[in-house]
Formats: structure tokens, C-alpha cells, sequence
């Protein structure tokens, strides 16, 4: 079913993914098969070659994040790909240069390669040998040639840029005509620092299973669809959604499906559409944390919690408690994790007792950082076995 062949990777330096833009590139033409993408051990950039049967038209298969579970291989096709590259480039206006800045196994970074296929450019690889850090972001900015320059990032690798950033970085981050942002919420506290910065970015929402953003700033793209079901859960359509999944049928959940001739794919999120017509993200349809029977938001006391100035990012989840079935519980980002004196979980957790009162966090587990998967995304299945551990502990 699979076949695979080693790119090569120089040791401590960016990966080499001519390989990777030729299968791609072959694939889109239909003149070769669909293409997976992995590192090996040794870091070297592996592209696989799979069999997708019933699928004639399929490019790339991404895994998703596996955040919360097993990572499901999804069918991106020729139709998904090109729409959702017409409809960047025209909410972006314009094509140009790419910087890859994320693991181009998923499906962020194999849009950057994607996209610059069809805009005809080359995109430059930031060397991610020695992890993501300002001066290699920096060093490979520098390398971008066109003049109009665009990059993909998670939350919390932009913040990592603005923190105390230097006039080198701040001028290659002001050059980019805009710099997207998805994979995890984005703390207002963040979005308003790159716009005191200077730095022009937007939003996304999306996922592999809609060949990647498909929603800017809270708007769908040219030819998305988006509606909010019954239950709550936003509802993606239109020809960005992809084929499905490759290992898993669909008969039972409806993931995907049909209705009026176009194809829906249902979220694992809850959402609201104002009047104007954009989206805000409210949670994970499963983030409803149920304790002492009353229903506690996992977002809205997540939103709480990052008000506080100290706090850069946080993660809630209910975890098993024998006295409330669920308690509330807080994975935070905290400046002052390191090096401080005094137990800082003890404070934010007073703190936090007095603004939320019953739906407060009764456990709280601060670090300088959230635990991440290599996607940039939030480990959450990692936070919250941490999470249940210190409560169980208590």
C-alpha cells in the first residue's frame, strides 16, 4: 500500500524539499501517485508514495494532529487543493513567496509547498535543526527574494518572535504582506501586540480535513460555505473539503457529507455567526466540562484565565474527581515559572477563585510553556493526563 524514499536533510540544516515539490507537483498533474510526507529518525525528509483506492484524483494524504486521539489520514485531491489555492491567493491578494516555517508533514506546512506550485514560486525552508527560534526565523526571512512574502505560524511560535524581539526581526516580520495564524486560538493579548508591532496578520480556521484554512479572520474564503448545525458545531463545505479519510469509513459519524451538491464537513468544534456573518470558535464540541452537575465552558474559563498579564497561553480540561464526577482544571504558560519565588499556581489560583467563583480551576499546574505536538498545536491529551495525575494527587 505504502512505498517510500529518503530526501535528503543536511545535518543541523533545513530540509531538502525539492523531492517532496516534485512528487507534489507530479501528483497535482496526475502523473503520479498521492504523496505522504514524514521525517525519519535521522530527520531526513521522507516522501511516500500511497495507494488511494477509489480516489483517482488524490494529491497528498496528511495526518491529522491526533490532539485527542488517533491521527487520521486524510485525502487531499487535485479539486481541494486548487480551490483552496485560488482562494488564498485571492483573500491574500496576490501570489508570492513562502516561507516554510512549520513541519511540512502536516497540513500547514504542505500548503506552503502547494500553493507556491501553483503561484510558480520557490519557497525557502527555515532551518529548524536547532528548534523554532527568532534568529532562524530571522536568518531565513532574510533569504526571501519577492517582493511580496507570506509565512504560516501557530500562536505560539509568533509570540515567541514578539517577545523582546530584535530591530532584525521585527523589520523581516513587518516585510511579510501577511503572516497566517492558526492551529490553536489566538489570545487577543497577541493579536494586539503584532498590530502595535506592525505586523500584519490573519487569522485562520481549518483543518486537513479543509485542505487547511479555509476560514480568514473569522470569514470563509471565495467558495467555503459555513453555517452552525443545531447542536452547535460549525459546518464546513464547499470544494476545499477534502476526500475523506483513508483508513476509516464514514458511514456512522457523517463526518462528510452531501446535501444540495455540496460537500460538508462537520467539526469537532462549537461555533457562533454574528450578524455580519463571522465566525467565532467557542470550544471543542467536547471541552463542556460537566462538574457537580452543573456544564462548565473549557474556552470561556480558558479566556479567563489568559486575562491575567502573566499568563501567555492556557489549556483547561475536566478531569476525574471522585467528589464533583469532573473538576475543572488549568495547564498554564506563566512568565514567571522560572526563576520566580513563591508558588505561582497557588496565586493564580486565588486569583482566579475570586473572578470565576465555583467554576474556578481546583487544580492548577503552571510552566513556561504548554506542552506542544511537533505540529504547533497544544498537546492535549498530554496536558490532561498531567492534569488528572496532580489532581489525583492531591
Amino acid at each position: 500500500m505504502n512505498s517510500a524514499e529518503n530526501s535528503t536533510a543536511a545535518p543541523g540544516g533545513p530540509l531538502d524539499i525539492d523531492p517532496a515539490l516534485k512528487a507534489l507537483a507530479a501528483a497535482l498533474h496526475g502523473e503520479g501517485p498521492a504523496v505522504e510526507l514524514s521525517l525519519g529518525a535521522d530527520g531526513a525528509l521522507v516522501v511516500g508514495h500511497v495507494e488511494t483506492p477509489g480516489c483517482d484524483d488524490a494529491v497528498a494524504v496528511v495526518r491529522t494532529s491526533g490532539s485527542t486521539g488517533t491521527p487520521k489520514a486524510t485525502i487531499l485531491t487535485v479539486e481541494s487543493l486548487a480551490a483552496s489555492s485560488m482562494a488564498t491567493a485571492l483573500a491574500l491578494k496576490g501570489e508570492g513567496q513562502w516561507l516554510l516555517a512549520l513541519p511540512v508533514q502536516y497540513v500547514a506546512g504542505i500548503q506552503v509547498l502547494v500553493r507556491s506550485l501553483f503561484a510558480g514560486t520557490r519557497p525557502w525552508v527555515m532551518d529548524m535543526s536547532g528548534g523554532f527560534t527568532p534568529e532562524a526565523f530571522t536568518q531565513a526571512a532574510l533569504e526571501l527574494t519577492d517582493k511580496i512574502r507570506f509565512t504560516s505560524l501557530v500562536p505560539t511560535q509568533l509570540r515567541r518572535l514578539l517577545d523582546h524581539p530584535s530591530p532584525e526581526t521585527l523589520a523581516v516580520l513587518r516585510r511579510f504582506n501577511a503572516i497566517l495564524l492558526g492551529g490553536a486560538p489566538t489570545p487577543a493579548s497577541l493579536l494586539a501586540a503584532a498590530t502595535e508591532a506592525g505586523v500584519r496578520v490573519v487569522t485562520t480556521y481549518g483543518s486537513a480535513e479543509t485542505s487547511g484554512g479555509c476560514v480568514y479572520n473569522g470569514y470563509p474564503m471565495e467558495g467555503v460555505s459555513m453555517r452552525v448545525a443545531e447542536d452547535g458545531r460549525i459546518l464546513l463545505g464547499g470544494d476545499t473539503i477534502t476526500a475523506g479519510y483513508l483508513e476509516a469509513p464514514d458511514e456512522e459519524t457523517r463526518t462528510f457529507f452531501e446535501e444540495d451538491g455540496v460537500r460538508w464537513y462537520r467539526t469537532s468544534d462549537l461555533g457562533s455567526i454574528d450578524g455580519d456573518g463571522r465566525l467565532t470558535v467557542l470550544g471543542r464540541a467536547d471541552d463542556v466540562i460537566i462538574t457537580g452537575g452543573v456544564k462548565v465552558s473549557a474556552a470561556l474559563v480558558q479566556a479567563e484565565l489568559e486575562k491575567n498579564d502573566g499568563v501567555s497561553a492556557a489549556f483547561v480540561a475536566g478531569v476525574p474527581s471522585t467528589e464533583w464526577g469532573q473538576a475543572v482544571a488549568a495547564y498554564v504558560a506563566f512568565a514567571g515559572a522560572e526563576g520566580g519565588s513563591g508558588d505561582p499556581a497557588a496565586g493564580l489560583a486565588a486569583e482566579w477563585h475570586d473572578a470565576l467563583g465555583h467554576l474556578a480551576p481546583k487544580t492548577v499546574l503552571v510552566a513556561p510553556d504548554l506542552l506542544m505536538l511537533p505540529n504547533g498545536k497544544p498537546d492535549r491529551l498530554a496536558m490532561t493526563a498531567e492534569l488528572s495525575a496532580r489532581h489525583a494527587g492531591k
